[in-house]
């Protein structure tokens, strides 16, 4: 079987240091070395992070620049520079597994009529002897990416592999969102007919946001990406209005089944870690309806 060249994309904002994990990572894989490149694309950030300082330090490494601010229009400009026939995605701040690229392929060419391929993001802690709360939270929310894909059909972009002919017929991601994105495009890959797979040999290692003030920064570009999907999708004022009471009423109700399946969740030891993650779920929940509410009053959707 031939060896396809393989783009991998990573958009990056400021994030320099793990940054450098992430190429470190992806300069050792099993893959041979000449049959793929990574593009790292700078998305606005500090000049003092010197981003293309860094790139220039891996050989398979280059460095692009996309003014227009989020994540996917940065994609968009890594997917028109790329020579691959198959491309991949990944953050800056995730680690690559060796045989990331060798498997997430392999899933690829296994899957008939294949649109893209979501692979396991595993999270870890900063110091397992010193957990925050919203480690452990985000240790049994985050990345779902096998639920993800099955409930919702798409794959998140710090994980996900397919071939350049599906941008080609299905168009690439939306620039205007901030976030959301990936699952904007992964339910328009969905609707055209394609094969979606779930690779849980293809890993990639992503920190565990550890504060609150992390974890705020997440929730509200969510929200906003959500919030500003909707609008596209719907057209009637009224069924914006509808859907908007609908999610923020949501947001507002104790989430009671959560403090359920945390209480009875195996991963959360002792009944602190099980409160702990509970509570971190109701601030998630109210900083959401507030940013939802916000959003209504006409504020823009956070970048980060």
């Amino acid at each position: 079987m031939d060896t396809p060249f393989i783009s991998v994309i990573i958009p990056v904002f400021n994030d320099v240091h793990r940054l450098k994990l992430c190429l470190q990572a992806l300069e050792n894989q099993t893959y041979p070395k000449d049959c793929y490149e990574v593009i790292v694309v700078d998305n606005g950030s500090d000049p003092n992070e010197s981003i293309d300082q860094l790139v220039t330090q891996f050989d398979r490494a280059i460095a692009a620049f996309e003014s227009k601010p989020g994540s996917y229009a940065a994609r968009n400009k890594g997917i028109s520079i790329a020579k691959g026939d198959v491309i991949a995605f990944t953050d800056a701040d995730c680690i690559p597994a060796p045989n990331w690229i060798e498997k997430g392929l392999e899933c690829l060419r296994q899957t008939r009529n294949c649109g893209l391929v979501a692979g396991r993001i595993d999270v870890f802690f900063q110091n397992d002897q010193e957990v925050t709360p919203v480690e452990l939270y985000e240790s049994i929310t985050a990345f779902p990416q096998k639920q993800l894909l099955e409930s919702r059909h798409f794959g998140a972009t710090a994980n996900l592999f397919t071939f350049r002919h599906i941008f080609e017929n299905v168009g690439n991601f939306n620039s205007n969102l901030k976030s959301g994105g990936d699952v904007e495009w992964g339910q328009r890959v969905f609707a055209h007919g394609y094969e979606q797979a779930y690779a849980e040999a293809a890993r990639v290692h992503h920190p565990a946001r550890r504060s609150f003030k992390e974890l705020y920064k997440r929730t509200i570009r969510l929200v906003g990406g959500d919030y500003d999907l909707q609008r596209q999708k719907e057209s009637s004022l009224l069924k914006q209005n509808v859907l908007f009471i609908q999610k923020f009423a949501l947001d507002l109700i104790p989430p009671l089944m959560f403090i359920f399946n945390a209480i009875l969740d195996s991963r959360l030891q002792g009944f602190k870690q099980k409160l702990d993650v509970s509570l971190v779920m109701c601030f998630v929940r109210y900083i959401s309806a507030w940013e939802r509410l916000k959003l209504k009053a006409g504020a823009i959707s956070a970048r980060e």
